[in-house]
């Protein structure tokens, strides 16, 4: 077995870059505004975070590989901060692999798919409305650097 490389990680996060892209389209169509890299409050990040204009709220775990699924173990813990949670992956992606209580959508760089729905587990107010503020601030911070690189930071 040979150890994984720079360029292996370097793959795999073109893959993964391709993916959101196809998935953050998707979601576009669907009245999601979504941001990548999403932090949240337990110390972890989303790999996309996406709010409706209804308040609905759904994250999107990509994953490039068998090797990144089958390594990452953090992604129940994304699940208290979301309505809806998904597994992105790529066509050739083995779909029995995703657990059936997670929605599923296969994507690549232009489009993507809704595989399988995501059940909801509506989240408690409280949560929900910190969660928007936190996606609206950074947001605003985002678009505010792109605009003034002066600014440094988030």
């Amino acid at each position: 077995m040979r150890d994984v490389s720079d360029d292996d990680i370097c793959l795999e996060q073109r893959i993964a870059h391709r993916l959101s892209r196809g998935v953050r389209r998707l979601l576009w169509t669907q009245r999601y505004a979504s941001i990548t890299e999403f932090p949240l409050a337990n110390g972890r990040r989303a790999d996309i975070f996406g709010v409706t204009d209804a308040c609905d709220i759904a994250i999107v775990e990509v994953k490039s590989s068998i090797v990144d699924f089958r390594t990452d173990l953090k992604w129940p813990e994304y699940r208290a901060f979301c309505d809806a949670f998904y597994f992105a992956v790529g066509e050739d992606f083995p779909r029995e692999l995703i657990p059936d209580h997670c929605g599923l959508i296969v994507a690549d760089a232009f489009a993507a798919a809704v595989i399988r729905l995501s059940p909801i587990e509506k989240l408690p107010t409280p949560r929900r409305k910190s969660l928007i503020h936190s996606f609206g601030q950074l947001a605003a911070a985002r678009l505010h650097r792109l605009e003034d690189p002066m600014l440094g930071g988030v």
